[in-house]
């Protein structure tokens, strides 16, 4: 299993929000097709026929926990990542 495809199940499992490193977060939904632009600190994330916008902060390097938490909403309500992450 990938680092990626860790990172994933551990978001989509939503067991550890406070504990992912915020440049594999930014990896992983730049891998997943996102568009990315920035203003300032903020990391903004569009998608086509995503209708959500993503906007992440980092806090001494791990991504904050209610944008990891949104960012599994969006994954779930998407179906995004694959079928071989769908939620137990």
């Amino acid at each position: 299993m990938s680092q990626q495809d860790q990172l994933l199940s551990k978001i989509l499992l939503g067991v550890s929000d406070a504990d992912i490193p915020f440049v594999q977060l930014w990896q992983l939904l730049n891998k997943l097709g996102f568009d990315e632009r920035i203003r300032g600190s903020h990391y903004i994330f569009t998608k086509k026929d995503v209708e959500e916008i993503l906007n992440l902060q980092h806090s001494k390097g791990k991504a904050k926990p209610y944008q990891v938490k949104k960012v599994r909403e969006v994954l779930l309500k998407y179906q995004l990542g694959g079928q071989d992450h769908a939620p137990i």
